[in-house]
């Protein structure tokens, strides 16, 4: 069956006591594995629904909760951001849905990132004369991870989740490697150069952290200029810090990722290793093979031809980069000769940055999904459906929610993403 915002509105009511849903909105996921949404109740509370679409990711689900019931009160206010809540969940064809209350904030792209940065937006009230201004948002990043890594372990053995030494993290990732490799699909300029890069053992002399797992822009929410919350749990280990900071590596500014870094210098218990940054480059290009693996696993050939398409690209940036491994610069281009007459040509680009296209083009296929599942349905506060069918221009009203539609099915009102009301 299609899970349509109108049936996750529906599983919102029977999993949360007292909500009465009368909107729906759009909430990034792993299209490939989830579908969600934001509910708006009658008492304009809001609630993000995640709904599995197989086995797998109902488990990381369950494990997610389990992983936040780990952060107890006294854990998190020793965060610099807000944490997901569980407020219920619906159990349906041995498959289970959950319900959290919502976050403040919303969720950037990249280049978005990058311009609140430089350009942020102003808060809602005023900060009185006498307090500290904001940190740039680069830094309140790295403040966020470096208080993240610097939790004790005990946190997640005690919830008996993954924990790994810097030498398991390298052969997970070299089973990885071989697994791939075995689709015959993956360049083999580009194996070689992940090859290498893993048997170089002075990458790997670092100490383990408390790691998210699956940091990237879709899990993290702005609000106002101020990092909001993290979000997506279900990764969470002992292991690699660098793990949380490959997708930084998709930046088209690399002082961005330097600013995090500097700024988890000062917050982590423990300085972050020389190589942090070229293993976070490593395993930026190495998400395009996962992504492959994934799609092969799976059997859906767009998913496939997708991730070939961006390896070939990535294969082809790594050649005209003269990168001789992940996150290490290639020679400078050679200026061209100057032209024997005056001329007003502008000059070549420099090669875009390997990690960099790997990064946005896995960022872009994990997003990657129907985009009817991202439809904005609206009703009034009552319950039945407005008239008109869409906003003006169908744009999407201030507060993220758009006008909907009556639903063109049959079937309970409980369904219907306008939410109309029972007889």
């Amino acid at each position: 069956m299609r899970t349509t915002p109108e049936l996750l509105a529906a599983v919102a009511a029977a999993a949360v006591p007292g909500v009465a849903p009368v909107a729906t909105g759009p909430s990034p996921d792993d299209a490939a594995d989830f579908r969600s949404c934001v509910v708006q109740d009658s008492e304009g509370r809001r609630w993000r629904v995640r709904s599995p679409l197989n086995t797998e990711a109902s488990m990381r689900l369950e494990t997610e909760h389990l992983v936040l019931q780990a952060f107890t009160p006294s854990v998190r206010s020793r965060l610099p951001f807000h944490l997901p809540t569980v407020a219920g969940s619906v159990a349906q064809d041995g498959l289970r849905t959950f319900v959290y209350s919502h976050l403040p904030g919303h969720t950037l792209s990249l280049r978005e990132f990058q311009r609140q940065n430089e350009h942020p937006e102003p808060p809602v009230h005023a900060p009185s004369p006498s307090a500290t201004p904001r940190a740039p948002l680069a830094v309140q990043l790295g403040r966020s991870l470096g208080c993240l890594h610097s939790l004790p372990r005990a946190l997640v053995m005690d919830a008996d989740l993954p924990a790994y030494s810097a030498e398991q993290c390298r052969k997970r990732m070299l089973h990885d490697l071989d697994q791939a490799a075995t689709t015959g699909l993956i360049p083999g300029d580009l194996l070689r150069r992940w090859e290498e890069a893993l048997e170089d053992t002075t990458l790997w002399q670092f100490s383990t952290r408390v790691v998210h797992g699956d940091l990237h822009e879709d899990n993290i929410t702005v609000d106002h200029g101020s990092l909001a919350s993290f979000t997506g749990w279900s990764d969470l280990h002992v292991g690699d810090p660098a793990v949380d900071f490959s997708w930084l590596v998709g930046m088209s500014d690399p002082a961005f990722a330097d600013t995090v870094l500097e700024a988890y210098s000062v917050a982590a218990v423990q300085p972050p290793d020389r190589h942090l940054l070229r293993r976070a480059h490593l395993k930026a290009e190495f998400a395009l093979a996962e992504w492959l693996v994934r799609g092969v696993d799976r059997g859906i050939t767009s998913m496939v031809d997708n991730a070939q398409r961006m390896l070939t690209t990535l294969a082809a940036d790594v050649r005209a980069s003269a990168s001789p491994s992940p996150g290490v610069a290639g020679p400078p281009p050679v200026p061209p000769a100057p032209p024997a007459a005056p001329a007003s040509t502008a000059s070549p680009a420099p090669p875009a940055s390997p990690a960099s296209t790997a990064s946005v083009a896995a960022s872009g296929a994990d997003r990657a999904g129907d985009s009817a599942d991202d439809s904005v349905d609206r009703a009034d506060s009552d319950g039945r459906a407005l008239d008109g069918g869409s906003a003006p221009d169908n744009h999407p009203s201030e507060d993220g929610l758009s006008p909907g539609h009556h639903s063109s099915e049959g079937g309970s009102s409980a369904a219907s993403g306008s939410v109309t009301p029972t007889s």
